[in-house]
C-alpha cells in the first residue's frame, strides 16, 4: 500500500528536575549543597531513510514520545539524559506543522535529519544557588517541558522525469517498457491508483528515474479525479513528459488541458521543461494524419511512439537524456 500523507503527534521528553541535597561526610562538619542537575529530555528528529518508499508505518503508529531525563541526585550527580528518537521517512518527505501549516523542512538526501521537537533542559540542583551570604540553599529547578507537536508528513517522490497524461494515455505501458517497473495496466480509466517509479537504463552506464502518476482530468487542481493528490509527486521532477494519445479526439485540446492543470496547480511545475510524447502510434489511421500535429509551448520537442510496438522508444529515451543533461538538478 502506498501512503504519501500522514498526520502524527510527537512529544519530546521533559527534562529531569534538579536535586536539593547537602553533603554529609565524616569529619566534615559543615558540608555544602551538593544537589545534582537533572538530565535533558530526549528530542524527536525525522531522518531520511533510503530503504523506505512509503509512509505506511505512520498510518498505524501515530504518536511518538521521547523519554524524560532522570532527576538529579546528591553528591553532585547529574541525572542521565534520555536518548533522542529518530523517525525514519523516505527521501523526499516534507514536514509541516499540522496546526499552523508552517513548513518545518524537507528531507531530500539519505541520512538528512530534521529536529521537530526539542527535549526539555534539565533543572539545576541546589549546588548552583550557593552564595557567600546564602550558603545552605534549598532551591532547585524543575526540568523544562519538552515540545509537543502535531506534524503532517507529505511524501513527494524524487524522480528525473514525470509522466503527465490523462487516464489511459499509455503512461503505465510506457513505464513498463522502458524500465523494470510493473504498474497495473488495463483498458479502463484510473488503473493507476498510486505513483510508480522506474529506473531507465541506457548504454554507457547512463540511467535516470521516471515517475508515473495517476491520470489527470479537467479540474484536477481543484481535487477532481486523483490528480490533485498525486500532482505533488511531479513537483520534484526535473522535467515532464506530457503524453498525448494519437487516437485522442482532439490532441491539441488534450495537450492544452494538461498544461493548464499543471499551471493551475503550481507555476513552478508548469515552468519545468517538457517534451510532448504522442503515444499509441500503432493505432494511427489515415484520418489521424491530419490531426496529430500539436502546437507546443516554449518550443517543446515532440516525439511519436508506440510502447506496445516499441516504436520510437530509443529516440524518446535519448531525447529525455539529452534534455536532462541540460537541466539543472
Amino acid at each position: 500500500m502506498f501512503i504519501d500523507r500522514v498526520v502524527i503527534q510527537v512529544a519530546a521528553g521533559t527534562g529531569g528536575s534538579g536535586a536539593s541535597s547537602f553533603r554529609r561526610e565524616k569529619f566534615v562538619p559543615k558540608g555544602g549543597p551538593d544537589g545534582g542537575d537533572g538530565g535533558r529530555g530526549g528530542s524527536v528528529f525525522v531522518r531520511a531513510d533510503p530503504n523506505l518508499a512509503t509512509l505506511l508505518d505512520y498510518r498505524y503508529h501515530t504518536r511518538w514520545v521521547a523519554e524524560r531525563g532522570q532527576h538529579g541526585k546528591g553528591k553532585n550527580m547529574s541525572g542521565k539524559s534520555s536518548d533522542d528518537v529518530y523517525l525514519p521517512v523516505p527521501a523526499g518527505t516534507e514536514v509541516r506543522d499540522a496546526e499552523t501549516g508552517e513548513i518545518l523542512g524537507e528531507l531530500v538526501t539519505a541520512g538528512q535529519t530534521l529536529l521537530v521537537a526539542k527535549g526539555g533542559r534539565g533543572g539545576r540542583g541546589n549546588q548552583h544557588f550557593a552564595t557567600p551570604t546564602h550558603q545552605s540553599p534549598r532551591e532547585w529547578e524543575p526540568g523544562e517541558e519538552g515540545e509537543h507537536r502535531k506534524l503532517e508528513l507529505v511524501l513527494k517522490l524524487i524522480a528525473d522525469v514525470g509522466l503527465l497524461g490523462e487516464p489511459n494515455a499509455g503512461k503505465s505501458t510506457l513505464l513498463s517498457v522502458i524500465s523494470a517497473a510493473r504498474p497495473k495496466i488495463a483498458d479502463y480509466p484510473f488503473t493507476t491508483l498510486e505513483p510508480h517509479l522506474g529506473v531507465v537504463g541506457l548504454s554507457d552506464h547512463r540511467s535516470f528515474v521516471v515517475a508515473d502518476i495517476p491520470g489527470i482530468i479537467e479540474g484536477a487542481h481543484e481535487g477532481k479525479g486523483l490528480g490533485l493528490r498525486f500532482l505533488q509527486h511531479v513537483e520534484r521532477t526535473r522535467m515532464l513528459a506530457v503524453l498525448v494519445p494519437i487516437d485522442s479526439p482532439d490532441p491539441q485540446a488534450t495537450y492544452d488541458l494538461l498544461r493548464k492543470e499543471a499551471a493551475a496547480y503550481s507555476k513552478e511545475l508548469a515552468a519545468k521543461p517538457h517534451v510532448v510524447v504522442l503515444t499509441k502510434s500503432d493505432l494511427r489511421t489515415t484520418d489521424d494524419a491530419r490531426r496529430t500535429s500539436v502546437r507546443t509551448e516554449a518550443g517543446a520537442p515532440m516525439v511519436e511512439i508506440s510502447a506496445v510496438a516499441k516504436q520510437g522508444i530509443p529516440e524518446l529515451l535519448e531525447l529525455l537524456w539529452k534534455m536532462l543533461k541540460s537541466t539543472p538538478h
